[in-house]
């Protein structure tokens, strides 16, 4: 059996905050969902998400910070994405750099402190070859 790609939970404090920044400044669409349900579901290409605020995660008492890894395909791709979030002054707490265990990453932050760990693996790509 494969498994279908993973669906993270995002904890957020003000979900309307959260979609205005995940659509506005990250790119994602708005799929379904917002304050009324304090659910909603983003996307941008394959990457889903689910956003979710504090009375609909009582059940599992989750929260935040969590950390989202988006493994890209280049090095450009990941140099294009920093641009572009850059560009619309995404909260940027490392630059694009190569990392000595093989990756290729830099790293943002959202309204909420949850970080997303954008990379590519170049290590695994070198071996391969």
């Amino acid at each position: 059996m494969e498994f279908p790609a993973a669906v993270p939970e995002i904890p957020v404090s003000d979900i309307t905050r959260a979609i205005t920044y995940y659509k506005n400044v990250l790119g994602f669409n708005v799929d379904w969902g917002g304050s009324e349900g304090g659910i909603a579901g983003i996307s941008k290409g394959n990457c889903r998400i689910f956003l979710t605020d504090g009375p609909f995660r009582q059940q599992y008492k989750n929260g935040n910070p969590v950390l989202v890894w988006l493994n890209l395909d280049s090095k450009e791709e990941v140099n294009e994405l920093y641009s572009s979030w850059k560009a619309k002054q995404a909260n940027i707490i490392s630059a694009p750099e190569s990392k000595q265990w093989g990756l290729y990453e830099f790293t943002i932050a959202d309204p909420d402190r949850n970080l997303f760990r954008v990379f590519y693996d170049f290590g695994t790509a070198e071996k391969t070859k």
